[in-house]
């Protein structure tokens, strides 16, 4: 579909309406639609190593990963039908102010916030007890 009018049967479209204009398709999708947040590997290894941990204490089940266009999240679940009890969330663009990492618990609170993942993680080495009400 252009924005141009139909041509009818024997007409001729003019040389100076013709587009010379060669887009490379690739760059255009880029351009209009960027890439989702991701975690990189060793992020992945960190992570699935504390959850491999807790999964080890019966304390986790499930886990969901997100890849939005703002940020990456990794949802940890007692189990797969609930709510999560915990997301661990990769947001570039508090990189620069309180940090890209977030630790945020069930109810919306952040439990820890930094620029280096591992020690984001730590929070984890406490013992956490679920309430149930």
């Amino acid at each position: 579909m252009t924005d141009q009018p139909d041509l009818r049967h024997g007409d001729a479209r003019s040389a100076s309406s013709s587009s010379s204009v060669v887009v490379d398709l690739k760059e255009y999708k880029q351009s209009k639609d960027p890439p989702p947040v991701t975690f990189h590997r060793r992020e992945l290894d960190a992570i699935l190593w504390i959850y491999g941990r807790m999964v080890g204490e019966g304390e986790w089940k499930d886990y969901a990963i997100d890849h939005l266009k703002e940020k990456a999240i990794f949802a940890v679940f007692k189990r797969s039908g609930e709510m999560p009890l915990f997301r661990i969330e990769k947001d570039p663009r508090l990189a620069t102010k309180q940090g890209a990492y977030s630790v945020v618990n069930s109810n919306g609170m952040i439990l820890k916030r930094g620029h280096d993942l591992q020690q984001v993680l730590k929070v984890f080495n406490k013992v956490f007890k679920l309430v149930e009400k």
